[in-house]
Protein backbone atom coordinates (compact mmCIF):
# COMPACT_ATOMS: atom_id res chain seq x y z
CA UNK A 1 0.00 0.00 0.00
CA UNK A 2 1.42 3.41 -0.96
CA UNK A 3 0.54 6.84 0.42
CA UNK A 4 3.56 8.74 -0.89
CA UNK A 5 6.68 8.44 -2.95
CA UNK A 6 9.25 6.30 -1.04
CA UNK A 7 9.09 2.48 -1.20
CA UNK A 8 11.20 -0.10 0.65
CA UNK A 9 11.23 -3.84 0.34
CA UNK A 10 12.42 -6.58 2.70
CA UNK A 11 11.29 -9.75 4.38
CA UNK A 12 8.70 -10.18 7.07
CA UNK A 13 9.15 -12.00 10.33
CA UNK A 14 7.88 -15.22 8.79
CA UNK A 15 10.45 -15.05 6.04
CA UNK A 16 7.97 -13.71 3.46
CA UNK A 17 8.73 -10.74 1.22
CA UNK A 18 7.02 -7.47 1.96
CA UNK A 19 6.61 -4.16 0.21
CA UNK A 20 6.37 -0.99 2.31
CA UNK A 21 5.83 2.56 1.17
CA UNK A 22 6.78 5.35 3.52
CA UNK A 23 5.18 8.78 3.46
CA UNK A 24 6.10 12.22 4.65
CA UNK A 25 2.51 12.88 5.61
CA UNK A 26 1.19 10.45 8.15
CA UNK A 27 -2.27 12.01 7.97
CA UNK A 28 -2.88 11.26 4.30
CA UNK A 29 -6.57 10.96 3.52
CA UNK A 30 -8.16 7.80 2.27
CA UNK A 31 -8.79 9.55 -1.06
CA UNK A 32 -5.01 9.78 -1.56
CA UNK A 33 -4.31 6.09 -0.92
CA UNK A 34 -3.09 3.99 -3.81
CA UNK A 35 -2.71 0.24 -4.08
CA UNK A 36 0.76 -0.98 -5.04
CA UNK A 37 1.54 -4.39 -6.50
CA UNK A 38 2.73 -6.68 -3.72
CA UNK A 39 3.82 -10.23 -3.47
CA UNK A 40 3.77 -11.91 -0.10
CA UNK A 41 4.97 -15.43 0.21
CA UNK A 42 6.06 -17.56 3.18
CA UNK A 43 9.08 -19.71 3.29
CA UNK A 44 7.24 -22.67 1.80
CA UNK A 45 6.27 -20.49 -1.18
CA UNK A 46 2.53 -20.50 -0.48
CA UNK A 47 0.52 -17.18 -0.84
CA UNK A 48 -1.32 -15.67 2.10
CA UNK A 49 -4.72 -13.90 2.11
CA UNK A 50 -4.04 -11.45 4.91
CA UNK A 51 -2.74 -8.62 2.77
CA UNK A 52 -5.26 -9.34 0.03
CA UNK A 53 -8.01 -8.73 2.54
CA UNK A 54 -6.38 -5.42 3.56
CA UNK A 55 -6.15 -4.40 -0.07
CA UNK A 56 -9.80 -5.24 -0.65
CA UNK A 57 -10.75 -3.27 2.44
CA UNK A 58 -8.78 -0.22 1.23
CA UNK A 59 -10.37 -0.53 -2.19
CA UNK A 60 -13.79 -0.51 -0.58
CA UNK A 61 -12.98 2.51 1.60
CA UNK A 62 -11.54 4.41 -1.34
CA UNK A 63 -14.67 3.75 -3.38
CA UNK A 64 -16.80 4.94 -0.47
CA UNK A 65 -14.82 8.20 -0.32
CA UNK A 66 -15.20 8.74 -4.07
CA UNK A 67 -18.93 8.05 -3.87
CA UNK A 68 -19.29 10.57 -1.03
CA UNK A 69 -17.42 13.17 -3.06
CA UNK A 70 -19.65 12.51 -6.07
CA UNK A 71 -22.74 12.81 -3.89
CA UNK A 72 -21.48 16.12 -2.49
CA UNK A 73 -20.90 17.42 -6.03
CA UNK A 74 -24.35 16.30 -7.14
CA UNK A 75 -25.90 18.01 -4.12
CA UNK A 76 -24.06 21.24 -4.95
CA UNK A 77 -25.26 21.09 -8.55
CA UNK A 78 -28.82 20.44 -7.41
CA UNK A 79 -28.67 23.54 -5.25
CA UNK A 80 -27.53 25.53 -8.25
CA UNK A 81 -30.04 24.04 -10.62
CA UNK A 82 -33.02 23.88 -8.30
CA UNK A 83 -35.50 21.06 -7.93
CA UNK A 84 -35.87 20.74 -11.68
CA UNK A 85 -32.99 18.30 -12.18
CA UNK A 86 -33.01 16.47 -8.85
CA UNK A 87 -34.68 13.39 -10.25
CA UNK A 88 -33.36 12.51 -13.67
CA UNK A 89 -35.51 9.40 -13.75
CA UNK A 90 -38.69 11.43 -14.00
CA UNK A 91 -40.18 12.32 -17.38
CA UNK A 92 -38.66 15.34 -19.14
CA UNK A 93 -39.98 18.62 -17.76
CA UNK A 94 -41.29 21.10 -20.33
CA UNK A 95 -40.69 24.86 -20.22
CA UNK A 96 -43.26 26.67 -18.13
CA UNK A 97 -44.18 30.26 -17.33
CA UNK A 98 -45.64 31.51 -14.07
CA UNK A 99 -47.96 34.45 -13.22
CA UNK A 100 -45.19 35.72 -10.92
CA UNK A 101 -43.34 36.91 -14.03
CA UNK A 102 -45.70 39.87 -14.33
CA UNK A 103 -45.01 40.85 -10.71
CA UNK A 104 -41.28 40.68 -11.43
CA UNK A 105 -41.72 42.82 -14.54
CA UNK A 106 -44.02 45.25 -12.71
CA UNK A 107 -41.52 45.97 -9.96
CA UNK A 108 -38.57 46.33 -12.32
CA UNK A 109 -40.59 48.70 -14.52
CA UNK A 110 -41.81 50.70 -11.52
CA UNK A 111 -38.27 51.10 -10.19
CA UNK A 112 -37.08 52.21 -13.63
CA UNK A 113 -39.92 54.74 -13.77
CA UNK A 114 -39.06 56.16 -10.34
CA UNK A 115 -35.33 56.36 -11.08
CA UNK A 116 -35.80 58.44 -14.23
CA UNK A 117 -38.45 60.55 -12.52
CA UNK A 118 -35.84 61.38 -9.88
CA UNK A 119 -33.23 62.10 -12.56
CA UNK A 120 -35.44 64.63 -14.36
CA UNK A 121 -37.44 65.74 -11.31
CA UNK A 122 -36.13 69.30 -11.43
CA UNK A 123 -36.03 69.64 -15.22
CA UNK A 124 -39.74 70.41 -15.37
CA UNK A 125 -39.28 73.71 -13.51
CA UNK A 126 -35.58 74.62 -13.50
CA UNK A 127 -36.33 78.22 -12.49
CA UNK A 128 -37.91 77.10 -9.21
CA UNK A 129 -34.94 74.85 -8.48
CA UNK A 130 -32.46 77.66 -9.11
CA UNK A 131 -34.42 79.92 -6.76
CA UNK A 132 -34.40 77.23 -4.07
CA UNK A 133 -30.67 76.54 -4.55
CA UNK A 134 -29.04 79.78 -5.77
CA UNK A 135 -25.88 79.25 -7.77
CA UNK A 136 -26.85 75.73 -8.83
CA UNK A 137 -28.72 74.59 -11.91
CA UNK A 138 -31.03 71.68 -12.63
CA UNK A 139 -28.92 70.64 -15.62
CA UNK A 140 -25.80 70.29 -13.44
CA UNK A 141 -27.66 67.98 -11.07
CA UNK A 142 -28.85 65.85 -14.00
CA UNK A 143 -25.30 65.68 -15.36
CA UNK A 144 -24.06 64.38 -12.00
CA UNK A 145 -26.80 61.74 -12.02
CA UNK A 146 -25.94 60.56 -15.53
CA UNK A 147 -22.22 60.48 -14.80
CA UNK A 148 -22.79 58.19 -11.82
CA UNK A 149 -25.15 56.11 -13.96
CA UNK A 150 -22.41 55.44 -16.52
CA UNK A 151 -19.89 54.51 -13.81
CA UNK A 152 -22.37 52.10 -12.25
CA UNK A 153 -23.02 50.49 -15.64
CA UNK A 154 -19.43 49.23 -15.63
CA UNK A 155 -20.01 47.40 -12.34
CA UNK A 156 -23.59 46.14 -12.63
CA UNK A 157 -22.75 43.05 -14.71
CA UNK A 158 -20.21 41.59 -12.29
CA UNK A 159 -22.30 42.44 -9.23
CA UNK A 160 -25.44 40.78 -10.64
CA UNK A 161 -23.46 37.72 -11.75
CA UNK A 162 -22.05 37.31 -8.24
CA UNK A 163 -25.08 38.06 -6.06
CA UNK A 164 -28.04 37.28 -8.33
CA UNK A 165 -30.68 39.51 -9.87
CA UNK A 166 -33.12 39.40 -6.97
CA UNK A 167 -30.61 40.45 -4.30
CA UNK A 168 -29.23 43.23 -6.49
CA UNK A 169 -32.64 44.67 -7.39
CA UNK A 170 -33.69 44.66 -3.74
CA UNK A 171 -30.45 46.30 -2.60
CA UNK A 172 -30.65 48.89 -5.38
CA UNK A 173 -34.24 49.75 -4.46
CA UNK A 174 -33.13 50.35 -0.85
CA UNK A 175 -30.22 52.48 -2.07
CA UNK A 176 -32.60 54.55 -4.19
CA UNK A 177 -35.03 55.04 -1.30
CA UNK A 178 -32.25 56.17 1.04
CA UNK A 179 -31.00 58.57 -1.62
CA UNK A 180 -34.49 60.03 -1.94
CA UNK A 181 -34.72 60.63 1.79
CA UNK A 182 -31.38 62.45 1.68
CA UNK A 183 -32.85 64.63 -1.07
CA UNK A 184 -35.98 65.23 0.99
CA UNK A 185 -34.29 65.66 4.40
CA UNK A 186 -36.39 66.81 7.32
CA UNK A 187 -38.63 68.70 4.95
CA UNK A 188 -41.07 65.80 5.29
CA UNK A 189 -41.91 66.92 8.85
CA UNK A 190 -43.69 70.21 8.02
CA UNK A 191 -45.29 68.55 4.99
CA UNK A 192 -46.88 65.89 7.21
CA UNK A 193 -48.01 68.47 9.75
CA UNK A 194 -49.62 70.61 7.08
CA UNK A 195 -51.34 67.63 5.45
CA UNK A 196 -52.78 66.73 8.84
CA UNK A 197 -53.98 70.31 9.35
CA UNK A 198 -51.88 70.78 12.47
CA UNK A 199 -49.45 73.47 11.45
CA UNK A 200 -48.69 75.26 8.16
CA UNK A 201 -45.25 74.97 6.62
CA UNK A 202 -44.58 78.68 6.99
CA UNK A 203 -44.65 78.34 10.81
CA UNK A 204 -41.70 75.91 10.92
CA UNK A 205 -38.07 76.86 11.33
CA UNK A 206 -36.84 76.48 7.76
CA UNK A 207 -33.23 76.25 8.92
CA UNK A 208 -34.02 72.85 10.43
CA UNK A 209 -37.09 71.63 8.61
CA UNK A 210 -36.56 73.34 5.29
CA UNK A 211 -34.84 72.23 2.11
CA UNK A 212 -32.04 69.72 2.48
CA UNK A 213 -28.55 71.24 2.07
CA UNK A 214 -27.24 71.09 -1.48
CA UNK A 215 -24.34 68.69 -0.69
CA UNK A 216 -26.83 66.18 0.76
CA UNK A 217 -29.03 66.68 -2.28
CA UNK A 218 -26.08 65.79 -4.51
CA UNK A 219 -25.17 62.72 -2.43
CA UNK A 220 -28.75 61.47 -2.58
CA UNK A 221 -28.86 62.07 -6.32
CA UNK A 222 -25.62 60.13 -6.85
CA UNK A 223 -27.02 57.22 -4.82
CA UNK A 224 -30.05 57.04 -7.11
CA UNK A 225 -27.77 57.32 -10.15
CA UNK A 226 -25.73 54.37 -8.89
CA UNK A 227 -28.89 52.32 -8.33
CA UNK A 228 -30.54 52.98 -11.71
CA UNK A 229 -28.43 50.59 -13.88
CA UNK A 230 -29.71 47.68 -11.80
CA UNK A 231 -33.17 48.46 -13.20
CA UNK A 232 -31.97 49.75 -16.58
CA UNK A 233 -29.48 47.05 -17.62
CA UNK A 234 -31.27 43.97 -16.32
CA UNK A 235 -34.55 43.71 -18.34
CA UNK A 236 -33.05 41.24 -20.88
CA UNK A 237 -31.87 39.04 -18.00
CA UNK A 238 -35.29 39.16 -16.33
CA UNK A 239 -36.94 38.27 -19.65
CA UNK A 240 -34.59 35.32 -20.16
CA UNK A 241 -35.22 34.00 -16.65
CA UNK A 242 -39.01 34.42 -16.45
CA UNK A 243 -40.58 34.90 -19.91
CA UNK A 244 -41.21 32.50 -22.78
CA UNK A 245 -39.40 32.93 -26.08
CA UNK A 246 -42.50 34.56 -27.63
CA UNK A 247 -42.77 37.11 -24.78
CA UNK A 248 -39.23 38.33 -24.29
CA UNK A 249 -39.14 41.28 -26.69
CA UNK A 250 -42.42 42.58 -25.24
CA UNK A 251 -41.31 42.27 -21.62
CA UNK A 252 -37.95 43.86 -22.36
CA UNK A 253 -39.70 46.71 -24.19
CA UNK A 254 -41.98 47.37 -21.22
CA UNK A 255 -39.16 47.43 -18.67
CA UNK A 256 -36.72 49.40 -20.82
CA UNK A 257 -39.22 52.00 -22.00
CA UNK A 258 -41.00 52.53 -18.69
CA UNK A 259 -38.32 55.03 -17.77
CA UNK A 260 -39.94 57.23 -20.42
CA UNK A 261 -43.08 57.26 -18.27
CA UNK A 262 -40.90 58.47 -15.43
CA UNK A 263 -39.70 61.40 -17.54
CA UNK A 264 -43.30 62.22 -18.49
CA UNK A 265 -44.31 62.04 -14.82
CA UNK A 266 -41.53 64.44 -13.90
CA UNK A 267 -42.83 67.02 -16.35
CA UNK A 268 -46.47 66.64 -15.37
CA UNK A 269 -46.16 66.39 -11.58
CA UNK A 270 -43.00 68.44 -11.08
CA UNK A 271 -44.20 71.29 -13.23
CA UNK A 272 -47.21 71.78 -10.95
CA UNK A 273 -45.71 71.00 -7.53
CA UNK A 274 -42.42 72.93 -7.80
CA UNK A 275 -44.06 76.31 -8.08
CA UNK A 276 -42.62 78.94 -5.74
CA UNK A 277 -45.29 81.00 -3.96
CA UNK A 278 -45.18 83.85 -1.46
CA UNK A 279 -47.17 81.88 1.14
CA UNK A 280 -45.18 78.67 1.21
CA UNK A 281 -42.01 79.88 -0.51
CA UNK A 282 -40.32 76.54 -1.21
CA UNK A 283 -43.07 74.41 0.29
CA UNK A 284 -43.92 73.02 -3.13
CA UNK A 285 -40.36 71.80 -3.67
CA UNK A 286 -40.36 70.19 -0.22
CA UNK A 287 -43.68 68.46 -0.88
CA UNK A 288 -42.42 67.27 -4.25
CA UNK A 289 -39.24 65.70 -2.88
CA UNK A 290 -41.16 64.18 0.05
CA UNK A 291 -43.72 62.61 -2.30
CA UNK A 292 -40.97 60.96 -4.35
CA UNK A 293 -39.27 59.67 -1.19
CA UNK A 294 -42.49 58.11 0.11
CA UNK A 295 -43.26 56.45 -3.23
CA UNK A 296 -39.73 55.03 -3.48
CA UNK A 297 -39.99 53.65 0.04
CA UNK A 298 -43.26 51.90 -0.74
CA UNK A 299 -41.80 50.48 -3.98
CA UNK A 300 -38.70 49.29 -2.13
CA UNK A 301 -40.73 47.52 0.56
CA UNK A 302 -42.86 45.81 -2.08
CA UNK A 303 -39.74 44.72 -3.96
CA UNK A 304 -38.18 43.23 -0.83
CA UNK A 305 -41.32 41.23 -0.07
CA UNK A 306 -42.43 40.12 -3.54
CA UNK A 307 -39.46 40.11 -5.92
CA UNK A 308 -38.32 36.49 -6.27
CA UNK A 309 -35.18 34.65 -7.38
CA UNK A 310 -35.79 32.15 -10.19
CA UNK A 311 -38.88 30.24 -11.33
CA UNK A 312 -39.03 26.54 -10.41
CA UNK A 313 -38.92 25.62 -14.11
CA UNK A 314 -37.24 27.68 -16.88
CA UNK A 315 -39.59 29.33 -19.37
CA UNK A 316 -37.71 28.24 -22.52
CA UNK A 317 -35.42 25.61 -24.01
CA UNK A 318 -32.50 28.03 -23.92
CA UNK A 319 -33.19 28.48 -20.22
CA UNK A 320 -32.94 24.71 -19.77
CA UNK A 321 -29.61 24.67 -21.60
CA UNK A 322 -28.15 27.30 -19.32
CA UNK A 323 -29.47 25.54 -16.25
CA UNK A 324 -28.09 22.14 -17.23
CA UNK A 325 -24.69 23.58 -18.07
CA UNK A 326 -24.17 26.26 -15.43
CA UNK A 327 -21.05 28.37 -15.68
CA UNK A 328 -19.73 31.42 -13.95
CA UNK A 329 -20.08 34.45 -16.15
CA UNK A 330 -16.71 36.04 -17.04
CA UNK A 331 -15.79 39.53 -15.80
CA UNK A 332 -17.42 42.41 -17.64
CA UNK A 333 -14.31 43.44 -19.57
CA UNK A 334 -13.86 39.87 -20.81
CA UNK A 335 -17.49 39.74 -21.95
CA UNK A 336 -17.10 43.03 -23.79
CA UNK A 337 -14.14 41.75 -25.80
CA UNK A 338 -16.04 38.58 -26.59
CA UNK A 339 -19.13 40.50 -27.74
CA UNK A 340 -17.20 42.66 -30.19
CA UNK A 341 -15.66 39.51 -31.66
CA UNK A 342 -19.11 37.96 -32.14
CA UNK A 343 -20.52 38.34 -35.67
CA UNK A 344 -23.57 40.58 -35.73
CA UNK A 345 -23.16 42.27 -32.32
CA UNK A 346 -22.10 45.72 -33.52
CA UNK A 347 -25.14 46.30 -35.74
CA UNK A 348 -27.82 46.01 -33.03
CA UNK A 349 -25.51 48.11 -30.85
CA UNK A 350 -25.50 50.83 -33.51
CA UNK A 351 -29.31 50.67 -33.85
CA UNK A 352 -29.73 50.91 -30.07
CA UNK A 353 -27.43 53.95 -29.91
CA UNK A 354 -29.27 55.60 -32.82
CA UNK A 355 -32.63 55.16 -31.08
CA UNK A 356 -31.56 56.40 -27.67
CA UNK A 357 -29.69 59.35 -29.20
CA UNK A 358 -32.73 60.52 -31.17
CA UNK A 359 -35.15 60.16 -28.26
CA UNK A 360 -32.76 61.98 -25.90
CA UNK A 361 -32.14 64.87 -28.30
CA UNK A 362 -35.83 65.32 -29.08
CA UNK A 363 -36.74 65.06 -25.41
CA UNK A 364 -34.06 67.55 -24.38
CA UNK A 365 -35.25 70.20 -26.84
CA UNK A 366 -38.95 69.42 -26.95
CA UNK A 367 -39.86 73.02 -26.09
CA UNK A 368 -37.81 74.41 -28.98
CA UNK A 369 -39.20 71.82 -31.38
CA UNK A 370 -42.77 72.72 -30.42
CA UNK A 371 -42.26 76.47 -30.45
CA UNK A 372 -40.78 76.59 -33.93
CA UNK A 373 -43.72 74.49 -35.11
CA UNK A 374 -46.26 76.93 -33.72
CA UNK A 375 -47.01 75.35 -30.29
CA UNK A 376 -46.13 77.92 -27.63
CA UNK A 377 -48.47 77.23 -24.69
CA UNK A 378 -46.51 75.77 -21.75
CA UNK A 379 -49.13 73.18 -20.84
CA UNK A 380 -49.50 72.14 -24.48
CA UNK A 381 -45.75 71.62 -24.75
CA UNK A 382 -45.77 69.52 -21.57
CA UNK A 383 -48.59 67.35 -22.85
CA UNK A 384 -46.84 66.98 -26.21
CA UNK A 385 -43.78 65.72 -24.36
CA UNK A 386 -45.93 63.28 -22.40
CA UNK A 387 -47.49 62.04 -25.64
CA UNK A 388 -44.04 61.50 -27.15
CA UNK A 389 -42.88 59.42 -24.16
CA UNK A 390 -46.10 57.37 -24.04
CA UNK A 391 -45.86 56.70 -27.78
CA UNK A 392 -42.43 55.18 -27.14
CA UNK A 393 -43.92 52.81 -24.55
CA UNK A 394 -46.90 51.89 -26.74
CA UNK A 395 -44.70 51.28 -29.77
CA UNK A 396 -42.42 49.04 -27.74
CA UNK A 397 -45.34 46.88 -26.64
CA UNK A 398 -46.98 46.61 -30.08
CA UNK A 399 -43.84 46.09 -32.18
CA UNK A 400 -42.18 44.03 -29.47
CA UNK A 401 -45.08 41.59 -29.54
CA UNK A 402 -44.82 41.35 -33.32
CA UNK A 403 -41.10 40.56 -33.09
CA UNK A 404 -41.80 37.96 -30.38
CA UNK A 405 -44.03 36.07 -32.79
CA UNK A 406 -42.07 36.52 -36.04
CA UNK A 407 -38.46 36.98 -34.85
CA UNK A 408 -38.14 39.56 -37.64
CA UNK A 409 -35.54 41.65 -35.84
CA UNK A 410 -33.82 42.93 -38.96
CA UNK A 411 -36.93 43.78 -40.96
CA UNK A 412 -38.67 45.60 -38.11
CA UNK A 413 -35.53 47.55 -37.20
CA UNK A 414 -34.97 48.71 -40.77
CA UNK A 415 -38.60 49.76 -41.17
CA UNK A 416 -38.53 51.67 -37.87
CA UNK A 417 -35.33 53.53 -38.76
CA UNK A 418 -36.67 54.37 -42.23
CA UNK A 419 -39.93 55.71 -40.77
CA UNK A 420 -38.01 57.69 -38.18
CA UNK A 421 -36.35 59.53 -41.05
CA UNK A 422 -39.78 60.32 -42.49
CA UNK A 423 -41.22 61.63 -39.21
CA UNK A 424 -38.09 63.56 -38.23
CA UNK A 425 -38.41 65.90 -41.19
CA UNK A 426 -41.58 67.79 -40.04
CA UNK A 427 -39.87 68.51 -36.69
CA UNK A 428 -37.47 70.89 -38.38
CA UNK A 429 -38.86 71.60 -41.83
CA UNK A 430 -40.89 74.73 -42.55
CA UNK A 431 -42.50 75.21 -45.94
CA UNK A 432 -42.58 78.92 -46.70
CA UNK A 433 -45.80 78.72 -48.71
CA UNK A 434 -47.76 76.92 -45.99
CA UNK A 435 -46.05 78.24 -42.88
CA UNK A 436 -46.08 76.54 -39.48
CA UNK A 437 -48.15 73.38 -39.16
CA UNK A 438 -48.64 72.53 -35.45
CA UNK A 439 -51.03 69.64 -36.12
CA UNK A 440 -48.59 67.94 -38.50
CA UNK A 441 -45.80 68.62 -36.03
CA UNK A 442 -47.56 66.95 -33.09
CA UNK A 443 -48.64 63.93 -35.17
CA UNK A 444 -45.10 63.51 -36.48
CA UNK A 445 -43.73 63.75 -32.93
CA UNK A 446 -46.02 60.98 -31.70
CA UNK A 447 -45.32 58.76 -34.71
CA UNK A 448 -41.58 59.29 -34.29
CA UNK A 449 -41.82 58.09 -30.70
CA UNK A 450 -43.91 55.08 -31.73
CA UNK A 451 -41.34 53.87 -34.28
CA UNK A 452 -37.94 55.02 -33.05
CA UNK A 453 -38.44 54.09 -29.37
CA UNK A 454 -38.98 50.33 -29.90
CA UNK A 455 -35.65 50.05 -31.72
CA UNK A 456 -33.97 49.98 -28.30
CA UNK A 457 -35.66 46.93 -26.72
CA UNK A 458 -35.86 45.05 -30.02
CA UNK A 459 -32.12 45.39 -30.57
CA UNK A 460 -31.37 44.67 -26.93
CA UNK A 461 -33.04 41.29 -27.46
CA UNK A 462 -31.31 40.85 -30.83
CA UNK A 463 -27.90 41.45 -29.27
CA UNK A 464 -28.67 38.92 -26.53
CA UNK A 465 -29.81 36.46 -29.21
CA UNK A 466 -26.62 36.62 -31.30
CA UNK A 467 -24.30 36.48 -28.26
CA UNK A 468 -26.07 33.54 -26.57
CA UNK A 469 -25.13 32.09 -24.09
CA UNK A 470 -23.43 35.34 -23.11
CA UNK A 471 -24.37 37.40 -20.08
CA UNK A 472 -27.60 39.30 -20.80
CA UNK A 473 -26.78 42.02 -18.29
CA UNK A 474 -23.36 42.60 -19.86
CA UNK A 475 -24.97 43.00 -23.28
CA UNK A 476 -27.40 45.64 -22.06
CA UNK A 477 -24.69 47.41 -20.05
CA UNK A 478 -22.59 47.83 -23.21
CA UNK A 479 -25.59 49.23 -25.05
CA UNK A 480 -26.53 51.62 -22.25
CA UNK A 481 -22.97 52.89 -21.89
CA UNK A 482 -22.67 53.43 -25.63
CA UNK A 483 -26.09 55.06 -25.90
CA UNK A 484 -25.57 57.42 -22.97
CA UNK A 485 -22.07 58.45 -24.04
CA UNK A 486 -23.07 59.13 -27.64
CA UNK A 487 -26.15 61.03 -26.43
CA UNK A 488 -23.99 63.13 -24.14
CA UNK A 489 -21.88 64.07 -27.16
CA UNK A 490 -24.80 64.67 -29.51
CA UNK A 491 -26.91 66.86 -27.21
CA UNK A 492 -24.50 69.85 -27.16
CA UNK A 493 -23.78 69.38 -30.88
CA UNK A 494 -27.51 69.36 -31.61
CA UNK A 495 -27.96 72.47 -29.47
CA UNK A 496 -25.48 74.34 -31.64
CA UNK A 497 -26.81 72.85 -34.86
CA UNK A 498 -30.34 74.04 -33.99
CA UNK A 499 -29.16 77.60 -34.51
CA UNK A 500 -28.37 76.85 -38.16
CA UNK A 501 -31.15 77.14 -40.73
CA UNK A 502 -30.64 75.61 -44.17
CA UNK A 503 -32.62 76.87 -47.13
CA UNK A 504 -34.07 74.33 -49.55
CA UNK A 505 -35.03 75.23 -53.14
CA UNK A 506 -35.18 78.98 -52.49
CA UNK A 507 -35.58 79.69 -56.23
CA UNK A 508 -38.72 77.55 -56.49
CA UNK A 509 -41.48 79.46 -54.64
CA UNK A 510 -43.86 76.51 -54.56
CA UNK A 511 -41.28 74.25 -52.86
CA UNK A 512 -39.12 76.75 -51.01
CA UNK A 513 -38.53 75.73 -47.39
CA UNK A 514 -35.93 75.64 -44.63
CA UNK A 515 -34.80 72.97 -42.20
CA UNK A 516 -33.05 73.26 -38.83
CA UNK A 517 -29.55 71.90 -38.27
CA UNK A 518 -30.43 69.66 -35.32
CA UNK A 519 -32.94 67.76 -37.44
CA UNK A 520 -30.35 67.46 -40.22
CA UNK A 521 -27.98 65.96 -37.66
CA UNK A 522 -30.56 63.37 -36.53
CA UNK A 523 -31.43 62.55 -40.14
CA UNK A 524 -27.75 61.91 -40.83
CA UNK A 525 -27.44 59.62 -37.79
CA UNK A 526 -30.53 57.66 -38.87
CA UNK A 527 -29.36 57.32 -42.49
CA UNK A 528 -25.89 56.08 -41.51
CA UNK A 529 -27.38 53.61 -39.03
CA UNK A 530 -29.84 52.33 -41.64
CA UNK A 531 -27.04 51.63 -44.13
CA UNK A 532 -24.86 49.96 -41.49
CA UNK A 533 -27.65 47.80 -40.09
CA UNK A 534 -28.63 46.66 -43.60
CA UNK A 535 -25.58 44.37 -43.53
CA UNK A 536 -26.76 42.40 -40.49
CA UNK A 537 -26.43 38.69 -41.21
CA UNK A 538 -25.73 36.65 -38.10
CA UNK A 539 -27.30 33.47 -36.69
CA UNK A 540 -29.88 33.88 -33.95
CA UNK A 541 -28.26 31.48 -31.52
CA UNK A 542 -30.79 31.69 -28.72
CA UNK A 543 -33.70 31.35 -31.14
CA UNK A 544 -32.08 28.21 -32.56
CA UNK A 545 -31.59 26.84 -29.02
CA UNK A 546 -35.28 27.45 -28.33
CA UNK A 547 -36.23 25.66 -31.54
CA UNK A 548 -38.26 28.65 -32.77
Amino acid sequence: VSTSDETTTGRNDGGGEYSHVSTDDGAASMGDLELQPMSIRNRSGHSTNEYDEIADDLHSKKNDVEEEEEEDEEERMEQLQGPLLQDQAQPKVQPKVYPQRWIQLGYLSLLALLSDWICFATASNPEAFEQAYPGHSSSDLIDKFLFMNVLSCFAVTDVVAHYGLDHCVKAASILMAVGCWLRSGLGIVPVVFELCGIRPISKFDMRIFGLTPYPLLVVGTLMVGAAQPFFQCTPPLLSAQWFASDERATSTAIALNFNQVGIATAFLVGGKMMEVTDDHRYGGVMQYFALIAVLCTVASLGTIVQFQHLPPVPPSASGFDKLKDPHREPPFHVSVRSFFQTPGFTRPLAAFICSIAITNVVGAFIDQVMERGGVTDRDAIAWAGVGFEMAIVLGGIVLGKYVDVTKSYKCVTLVCIALSIVFLIPLGLTEHRIGKEPVLLVISLFMLGFFVGPVQPINAELAVDVTYPGDETAVESVQQIGGNLISALLVPIAERAAKADYQLLPNVPALASDIRGDVVLMLLVSAVTFCFFWGFNAPLRRTLADGD
